[in-house]
């Protein structure tokens, strides 16, 4: 499977930063944050109050309270359905600084009309004005998660894609309570929600004027204004890189589970938790907060890199605590409605609350890495679109569990049990998608080895490339070099490794499924030895990363062993193919002694805790080396000098 990276590099960082917040103060970021901030805070502010008003406040024969949550949510998401396809063309073919610019106008006009539907209480002005926000968020969508890999590093990429999901929780949380206290104002509530909205729309234009310049990628783009034929060709555009597409059904499976617990809030607090609208309000805040805390985490549990291998922790958390929320509530005894101070009172509402709360971080674990994937792996001149097709699926998958969810509870099943039955089929779907890209499952592996197994430090991890070609050279000392590899690299590794290492039970089953090339002696196997660099050379034609150990082995004394002359042979062939991919050097250290390697008589994994747990090992890198001045005996003093450092 060939891996494709974006055809222009990702760039560097203006200057390092400690963590994701110090983004908040550099220009690149903090002024389209606080722009999506305040844009999402208006949708949500008129959304719900506009909710509360026809539900309580207005009687509408043709708009009874129990459809109007139902009619507000899909006109608000049928522009997505409709526009997302011409809008990701919109933010390929433009500036996406004059694209948010445009957008915070079109705002203003949209929540200035609003403002005229709240003072006169005009439910179909306000309608139309549901759908105009919906477009409004359409074409702020693709431009959104397209900016991102323009101004942030691949080492940022992680902490912005967090930050905004974050940003975009509480933005949510913070537009529904203000939208649900504004309207609530005696007689001039709905004045008050007018105003508001346009105030807000008006800051978020003010802030949008400081987003920096972000060229077109793809200028000379003919636009297709049918949406329906231009749908389909994002859809098979997205669908041309297997891993980024499977990724964006991963993440519309995520908006399906999420967007059950979300529509079930009200009803799950009234029926089965016995609470008023405080307690519904509460589970909201919690599952925002559970979000937007998963999201903020990636970043320091990836280590500042896109690490998918916490997709498969975060699907496992989701499942775990859904079915944990089924039985947590299921034998709730009856009560009267309770408020929420009586709600909290009650000891077994705190593990209620810990479920959504734990659910919905795993949630921000499984998504953020997801959407970095996505963004690292685009094209540049077609992410725009890519991220178009990411949201025509995510609002597919939002109808369709509003539907499901809904022929669940005529059918007669229950909250709690429509919870359960979505956890157990997240645990299949997130199954099926780790099966169709087990790159997440060997990520996950690695990402465990690395900060589970062993306390794994990198240095200069800035030289392992972030796109085109290179081989990677290190030292073998155990089993589980590759793994460790695996978890220092940015990117997919294709590994040449002994033929002998496939016949392991476990390893050889993960080093098949990593499409590891096999190699043995030519005296031993000509075909096979013959086949490797064959399919090596077709690694690095392709741009992607190769892994070496020179030493043809793994060491049985903890010493360097001479290095063969294999690597020199894989960097010939590809000159032949026109590639000269520069030469890597790295060097695993204080491996030597651990359970993995043959420190014992018997062999390697003869003595699992025999230096304890949470072992520390390390991987130094070194600057690249031109393939033009690699031979063995230079490579194996690089990696020397590598290991005494």
């Amino acid at each position: 499977m060939s891996h494709v990276i974006a055809e222009h590099a990702l760039p560097s960082p203006a200057e390092p930063h400690p963590n994701q917040f110090a983004l908040l103060k550099q220009k690149r970021f903090a002024p389209f944050f606080w722009t999506q901030f305040a844009g999402a805070a208006n949708d949500n502010l008129f959304k719900f109050a506009f909710t509360v008003m026809v539900t309580y406040q207005l009687q509408v024969a043709w708009l009874p309270p129990a459809m109007a949550g139902l009619a507000i949510g899909a006109l608000f998401i049928l522009p997505f359905l409709l526009f997302s396809a011409t809008s990701g063309q919109l933010a390929d073919k433009y500036d996406k600084r004059m694209l948010i610019l445009f957008v915070k106008r079109l705002e203003i006009g949209i929540m200035a009309l609003a403002a005229f539907g709240f003072f006169s209480a005009n439910i179909p002005v306000l309608l139309a004005c549901t759908f105009l926000m919906g477009l409004h968020s359409t074409l702020f969508g693709p431009v959104k998660f397209a900016y991102l890999p323009h101004h942030l590093g691949e080492r940022e990429l992680t902490g912005g894609n967090g930050m905004v999901e974050m940003g975009t929780f509480v933005a949510i949380l913070l537009g529904n309570v203000a939208g649900g206290l504004v309207i609530a104002v005696p007689e001039i509530g709905a004045h008050h929600v007018g105003f508001s909205c346009v105030a807000v729309a008006i800051i978020g234009r003010i802030v949008a004027h400081w987003i920096p310049d972000s060229p077109a990628t793809d200028p000379g783009l003919a636009i297709n204004w049918n949406p329906f034929t231009e749908t389909w060709r994002n859809l098979k555009l997205a669908h041309g890189n297997l891993v980024v597409f499977r990724s964006l059904l991963g993440i519309s499976w995520m908006w399906f589970f999420g967007a059950v617990f979300l529509s079930q809030f009200p009803s799950f607090a009234k029926e089965v938790l016995h609470g008023n609208e405080q307690v519904a309000s509460l589970l909201l805040v919690v599952f925002s907060i559970g979000i937007g805390t998963g999201s903020l985490m990636c970043e320091m549990l990836s280590r500042r890199h896109v690490e998918i291998g916490l997709v498969p922790l975060g699907a496992i958390g989701m499942s775990v605590f859904a079915i944990d929320l089924y039985f947590a509530s299921r034998g709730l005894p009856p009560s009267g409605t309770m408020t929420l101070a009586q709600f909290t009172a009650v000891p077994g509402h705190w593990r209620v609350m810990a479920d959504l709360a734990l659910l919905s971080l795993f949630a921000g674990l499984y998504s953020v890495p997801m959407y970095a994937l996505i963004q690292l792996r685009s094209q540049a001149t077609h992410r725009a679109r890519i991220i178009a097709a990411n949201n025509i699926l995510n609002a597919l998958f939002m109808i369709a569990s509003s539907v499901i969810a809904g022929l669940l509870l005529k059918m007669g099943m229950t909250i709690p049990q429509i919870f359960l039955l979505v956890g157990l089929a997240n645990a299949v779907v997130a199954f099926y998608i780790f099966m169709l890209v087990p790159e997440y499952l060997l990520r996950f592996t690695a990402w465990v080895a690395s900060r589970v197994v062993y306390r794994f430090k990198v240095r200069g991890d800035e030289f392992i490339p972030v796109q085109g070609a290179a081989v990677l050279a290190c030292n073998h000392v155990s089993f589980v070099d590759a793994v460790l590899l695996m978890a220092a690299s940015p990117r997919p590794i294709y590994f040449v490794m002994d033929h002998r290492i496939f016949r392991l039970p476990l390893l050889g089953a993960m080093f098949r499924l990593a499409k590891a090339i096999p190699i043995a002696p030519q005296k031993e196997d000509p075909q096979v030895y013959e086949a490797a660099f064959a399919k090596a050379a077709r690694v690095l034609r392709e741009g992607d990363l190769l892994a070496i150990f020179p030493e043809g082995g793994i060491t049985r004394d903890g010493q360097l062993q001479p290095f063969k002359g294999g690597i020199v042979k894989v960097l010939e062939t590809a000159r032949a193919d026109g590639v000269e991919p520069p030469v890597i050097p790295m060097a695993l250290t204080n491996l030597w002694g651990s359970y993995f390697s043959r420190i014992e008589q018997g062999g390697a994994m003869v003595r699992p805790f025999r230096r304890g747990v949470f072992n520390r090992v390390g991987l130094n890198v070194g600057a690249p080396v031109p393939a033009a001045q690699v031979d063995p005996s230079m490579l194996h003093a690089r990696v020397a000098t590598l290991l005494r450092e």
